[in-house]
């Protein structure tokens, strides 16, 4: 059995994008996590150590999201998705996306975003 952990709405100044004006100016960036989470006997112990804390998990978005620039949005949601998945054994899954509201695109949008999943399903 496992259960989901979701954080929306994380919301990060940072620098991400291919145009210098997008490092330079930089702009918020909004995150959302759907932590997929193997108990073990969790549920049934009621203990923090059987789960995922999501003030950590929360952080460690943010030192990703905030640390070293990416040219693509989607190479910062794998980045999350990876670093969250190795860093909390209990993550069977995670699913990020990332919103961009002021993408430079030649138009009215209200925001691009894009999500990952680590580890992949396999096919078959």
């Amino acid at each position: 059995m496992r259960y989901t952990i979701r954080m929306r709405n994380c919301a990060f100044f940072a620098r991400h994008g291919l145009f210098d004006e997008e490092e330079r100016l930089g702009q918020r960036f909004y995150v959302d996590a759907e932590l997929e989470v193997d108990p073990g006997a969790g549920l049934e112990v009621d203990s923090m150590q059987s789960t995922v804390d999501y003030g950590a998990a929360f952080a460690e978005i943010e030192r990703i999201v905030t640390g070293k620039r990416r040219f693509l949005i989607e190479a910062l949601a794998f980045d999350v998705a990876h670093a969250l998945c190795e860093k909390f054994p209990r993550i069977a899954r995670a699913v990020i996306t990332v919103r961009k509201p002021h993408a430079p695109v030649p138009g009215v949008l209200d925001h691009v975003e894009v999500t990952v999943s680590w580890p992949q399903p396999h096919a078959g």
